[in-house]
Formats: C-alpha cells, sequence, structure tokens
C-alpha cells in the first residue's frame, strides 16, 4: 500500500508542478489538460461523465459484471431513473439516449480508448414508416479501436436504451437492407478488406433482425447505387457502420448472444449465424461440435504464405497450455518452426481456424517440434534452430509443422469450445497415474517430467501426428 501511496503522491507532486508552468500562459492551456482519477469509475466520469456516475458506477460493481454495469448504467440514464445536473441538466430525451450509449461505452471499454467520444457520433431518435419512433446509433471510423465486441456491445446498448424509453424497434425497408448488402461489397472492393466477410444474406439478415439502426458518417469517398434514402443522410459508404454491424455484430455473434442471454435481451436470431456449416454436424456426438472452418482462409492477399488448409493433419498441432512470453492473442510455436519456414518471426500475426481472429506467434521450444522428410528419405524431427538451418536444403516435404501453444483462455474469449489436444506430455502422465500397475513408490519423478519436456524414443513420433491441427495462414 505504501508503494501505491508514494505514487499518488508524486503524481500529485508533478501536476502542481506543470499547473505552475501552465499558469503562467505560454501555452494554449493554462493548466493541465489530462484529468486524475484513481479507478475506472472516476476515469469513465472524467472522459464523458455525468456528473455523479462514478457512485453509482462503485455502488452497481459490488454485485454486478462489469458488462451488467454498463447495461443499468445506460438505462438509468436514458429513463431519467439517474438525475442528470449542471449543464446537462435540461437534457432532453434524445441527448439522455446519447450520453447514456456513450457513459456505457467507456466502462465497456474501461475508458482507454477514443471509442466512446470520437466512434459514436451522435444517438438519434427517429421514425419507422409507421410513425413509431426508433433509436439510431451514429458510428464513426474511429470504432474500430474499441474492437469488434466493443462495437456489438454499443448496439446491444442501443437496444436496451430503447427498452428503458420503452420506444419500437428500427423497421428498414427493403432499399436500405439492400443498400448494406451494397456498402459491404464497395468497402471490402475499394477500401480495405473486413476482418469477417459476410455473405449478402448473412447482411441481409442482420439488417432485418438488428432492433436499432445502425448508421454512421461517410467516412470514404465512394458512392452507392442506393441512393437518396429518406432515413440514411448520405450516400457514400459509412465505414463505422460496417464495421460495427459485419466485425462487431455479424462476427461476434456467439459472444453477443451469450451476453444478451446474461443481460436478458432477446437476441436469439444470432444463433443463425452459429449453425453448424456441415451435414456431419448433425450428428449428436461430440464430434460434431467440431465443425471445419474455411472461411478464413478465404481473403488471402496474394504472395502470402498459407501454412496448413483448414484442419488438415501435417499443420499446427493444439497444444493446451502458456508460456512466460505467451499472452493475449500470442501464441508460443517451436523456434526450429520459425526457422524452417522462414516466415516466421517473433510477433509475426497469423489468421488462424481456432479459436478465431488472429494471433502472433512467438517461439516455444518446451512443445512438439517439425517433423521433415529428406531427399534420402529420412524422416526427421527438427529439434533445433542450429538444426533446422543445416538441414533445410535437404528437406523435400515438412510432414508436421509441430505444436502452436494456446492458452485455453483463447477459446473462452472468443465463446469457442474446447478442442481435443494432441497426444502430449501432460496425457502420458495422467494416464500413467491412473494405471493401477503405477506406484507412487516407482522411481519416476512425475514432478519433473511434468516442468520439462519427455524425450520420445523415434519410432513413437507416429503418436504424436494426429488428433486436432491448426490451418492457418499469415
Amino acid at each position: 500500500m505504501d508503494y501505491f501511496d508514494r505514487l499518488e503522491a508524486e503524481t500529485h507532486a508533478l501536476y502542481e508542478i506543470a499547473n505552475e508552468a501552465r499558469s503562467k500562459g505560454l501555452d494554449v492551456e493554462t493548466k493541465t489538460e489530462v484529468p486524475l482519477a484513481k479507478d475506472l469509475a472516476e476515469r469513465v466520469e472524467g472522459l464523458v461523465g455525468p456528473e455523479g456516475v462514478a457512485k453509482r458506477i462503485k455502488e452497481l460493481e459490488e454485485d454486478m459484471s462489469r458488462e451488467e454495469v454498463a447495461f443499468e448504467i445506460a438505462a438509468e440514464i436514458a429513463s431519467s431513473k439517474f438525475e442528470l445536473t449542471g449543464e446537462k441538466a435540461d437534457y432532453d430525451e434524445e441527448q439522455r439516449c446519447d450520453q447514456a450509449l456513450r457513459t456505457a461505452l467507456a466502462i465497456l471499454t474501461e475508458g482507454v480508448v477514443a471509442a466512446p467520444l470520437e466512434g459514436i457520433s451522435q444517438v438519434k431518435i427517429k421514425d419507422n414508416p409507421d410513425s413509431s419512433k426508433y433509436i439510431a446509433v451514429y458510428f464513426a471510423g474511429p470504432i474500430r479501436s474499441a474492437g469488434g465486441t466493443a462495437a456489438a456491445l454499443a448496439v446491444l446498448l442501443g437496444d436496451k436504451i430503447r427498452r428503458a424509453i420503452n420506444i419500437e424497434a428500427f423497421k428498414p425497408i427493403e432499399d436500405e437492407i439492400e443498400r448494406y448488402v451494397e456498402e459491404v461489397e464497395l468497402y471490402e472492393s475499394e477500401v480495405t478488406n473486413l476482418q469477417y466477410s459476410p455473405t449478402p444474406e448473412e447482411v441481409r439478415f442482420a439488417a432485418n433482425h438488428i432492433p436499432v439502426e445502425v448508421t454512421g458518417e461517410q467516412t470514404d469517398a465512394v458512392e452507392v447505387s442506393h441512393r437518396d434514402l429518406e432515413r440514411v443522410e448520405t450516400n457514400n459508404i459509412r465505414g463505422g457502420a460496417l464495421l460495427a454491424m459485419v466485425e462487431g455484430v455479424i462476427q461476434k455473434s456467439k459472444k453477443i448472444h451469450k451476453i444478451s442471454n446474461t443481460l436478458g435481451l432477446n437476441w436469439e436470431w444470432l444463433t443463425e449465424y452459429s449453425k453448424p456449416k456441415s451435414e456431419e454436424s448433425s450428428d449428436s456426438s461430440e464430434e460434431s461440435e467440431i465443425v471445419h472452418e474455411p472461411k478464413y482462409i478465404q481473403d488471402i492477399i496474394g504472395g502470402r504464405p498459407v501454412l496448413g488448409h483448414p484442419s488438415e493433419k501435417g499443420g499446427f498441432r493444439l497444444r493446451y497450455g502458456r508460456s512466460r512470453n505467451t499472452g493475449l492473442a500470442t501464441m508460443g510455436v517451436h523456434p526450429a518452426t520459425m526457422a524452417l519456414l522462414e516466415f516466421l518471426a517473433v510477433g509475426t500475426q497469423l489468421k488462424i481456424e481456432y479459436p478465431g481472429k488472429g494471433n502472433c506467434v512467438v517461439p516455444v521450444d518446451s512443445i512438439e517440434a517439425p517433423t521433415v522428410k529428406l531427399k534420402n528419405g529420412d524422416v526427421v524431427v527438427i529439434n533445433s534452430v542450429k538444426q533446422a538451418r543445416e538441414l533445410k536444403k535437404d528437406v523435400v516435404e515438412i510432414l508436421f509443422l509441430g505444436d502452436m501453444l494456446v492458452a485455453f483462455g483463447e477459446f473462452l474469449r472468443n465463446n469457442q469450445p474446447l478442442y481435443p489436444s494432441g497426444w502430449c506430455e501432460e496425457w502420458w502422465i495422467g494416464l500413467l497415474k491412473e494405471s493401477e500397475n503405477y506406484s507412487e513408490d516407482d522411481d519416476l519423478d512425475l514432478g519433473r517430467l511434468q516442468k520439462k519436456p519427455l524425450h520420445y524414443p523415434k519410432n513413437t513420433i507416429s503418436l504424436f501426428i494426429q488428433n486436432t491441427h491448426f490451418a492457418i495462414m499469415t
């Protein structure tokens, strides 16, 4: 505690020096612009307000998760249950909805990205063709900084807000739906690739079911043919809206469905996006949940190396675990694999089939190394960078790329089921300990084996080249 007290005291001392310097009037501002905040609640109030919301956030945090706090705060602000004070005291219903969404989004993004300020242009209450009211959320390009999940949650927040003020869902007309389809196609052909490339049917389905209007400002000088629509203010591509719909709601449909259920919002239509894409998936066995996802490889850019095709053997094998240098979306591969392929360096970004999105790689030498076939017919497990460099010129085929070390949390945060691991040391030790022939008095030091990789006889290699493999492209 003394350490944190010292940090706070020294920070205040530095602020006093900075404010004294600013008070001389030689800078644009006469005081330090960056406010101090002790925790998330104070950071949110300082970033987007409203005044007094920090206290309410702290009260709710005692009994609720972060998502639940954000959605409850949004509902309270929009419905006037939370009383606005100061310059915001006279806000009308539309302005309260705008404030509610920004405050809630700041809570979800922990007040560390620009999305609540710049990723949301405005929130409007507009009219459906039948004269009923609905919520329209205007997204801008900086919503990308929030990430796909937060962008999708901003849309979900819009639904929570409309329920809080008791107004109808958005009712799009056919031209507005086709406008979304055209914008997605134009965005990918004229601007840049999206992380996820939806089919026109997927876009239409989302546009028909999202209960708030996902719209936004012009972000690119590319015009559409579905022009001059009454409720769409621009004839150009709305990049922010596409990011929220495609990389948000559609791509993160599984995660958003799970959160919507927790919050009591009826977004069951999202389950259509997670239905199995193969006939085999109708089987009731456990293996039926494992569905190959080839779609990730369809967006490959010419010249990029493909390291493995969807779920094919010989690619990277799934190995659960963590190393000191792996972390969030950072996964380990054997350094010999990196040397053998040449394409992989520390931090190289890959696009992977599972658990989704992408990752960057770091070397981990305690996992299974690559296996290659040489010109003379020998099959060799390459266990070091030095060996990889010496044999590379004689390699005619890579039979197995080796393990990829993946933390189970990567599957958890992407809302993916845990897939079967390949045969590895942990399985071997586990089966040995369960055997009726094993005794605790045996001289096998299992504690050492669990911390140090086992060295297998060469004739056991066929055991390891099996089970789940990753298909990956850089």
